[in-house]
């Protein structure tokens, strides 16, 4: 038996993916040999893979806007009581200016990795038999792939993470051996099925996006917003393309399948840092992964809640 675990993009979302591993792995004790990550996901599987929950958490329930951009290519301002994201015209120009690629800059998301994913841990797990892997998009390819602790350098590794987490072109591109490399989700939001290529017997999946699509998305008004709105809709197909081949591969090789929807919308930006609502992300997928294990219970074994 192999036990993995796989992590969907979803950006600031991923304090909700923190708190269903929490439940998982700390009051169901359960215990993976492999960890695949996209985005957001590639950020945590390395602390989930030592076991380091409360160090995730802490790291999940305290980043802001200040500790993932070095250019923000956001402005965020309250109308109504509610958070809404322009384009920040001066910062973007700024980066145009200096002969950028993208809207903004995310060199202090590379910084908190280094600081939060150690050469000790990543060593750590190395001498380990379990596995950490990343996604992310060559564009220079054309071509998704998939970089796997076993066979990286630290540094190498950090990068890999930092470029699965990159939403260009609002995020910095990552240029490497002769590459142009960017967010994972837009090739393999779910990787369900590479976990599978890599002999999972059975998985976890946490998707950072409800079942079904509950809201309608407000008309864009400038170029900014459309370009989300694009972007949001081709991700969004993306992710239904990934789960139905990860549930025929899962059918076609007889691998158990369990998979863990947000089951209300979180956000509309998942590149908006919120602490105080990660925080309650966080709670609310850890009580979430409560609820659903008790109705697989259910399913199963309806006399065990009877």
């Amino acid at each position: 038996m192999k036990k993995a675990l796989v992590i969907s993009g979803g950006g600031s979302k991923g304090a909700f993916a923190g708190g269903v591993a929490q439940y998982l792995m700390k009051k169901e004790n359960r215990d993976y040999d492999l960890f695949v990550g996209t985005s957001t996901g590639s950020l945590m599987v390395s602390h989930l893979a030592l076991g380091m929950l409360d160090e995730l958490k802490e790291l999940y329930t305290n980043v802001n806007q200040k500790t993932i951009f070095s250019n923000n290519p956001f402005h965020i301002k309250r109308v109504a009581g509610e958070k809404v994201v322009s384009i920040n015209h001066l910062n973007t120009l700024w980066n145009f200016l200096n002969g950028r690629k993208t809207f903004g800059e995310s060199k202090n998301l590379r910084k908190l990795i280094k600081e939060n994913v150690s050469r000790k841990m990543f060593e750590e797990i190395q001498k380990t038999d379990k596995e950490v892997v990343v996604t992310v998009s060559n564009l220079t390819a054309n071509q998704i792939e998939y970089k796997s602790s076993n066979d990286c350098s630290y540094e190498d590794f950090c990068d890999w993470i930092w470029g699965s987490c990159n939403y260009v072109p609002f995020m910095s591109l990552l240029e490497k051996n002769h590459c142009q490399y960017a967010d994972g989700g837009f090739g393999a939001l779910v990787p369900i099925r590479e976990a599978i290529l890599r002999g999972a017997t059975e998985i976890d999946a946490i998707i950072l996006e409800t079942e079904v699509t509950q809201i309608n998305k407000i008309p864009s008004k400038n170029p900014f917003s459309l370009l989300f709105d694009v972007f949001d809709f081709m991700l969004a197909h993306v992710e239904k393309h990934n789960i139905t081949i990860g549930k025929l591969a899962a059918n076609h090789k007889g691998v158990k399948l369990n998979i863990y929807y947000t089951p209300t919308v979180l956000t509309t930006n998942s590149l908006v840092f919120d602490q105080k609502l990660m925080r309650k992300w966080w709670k609310s997928g850890f009580k979430y992964a409560k609820s659903k294990r008790e109705e697989l219970m259910t399913e199963f074994r309806p006399d065990v809640l009877s």
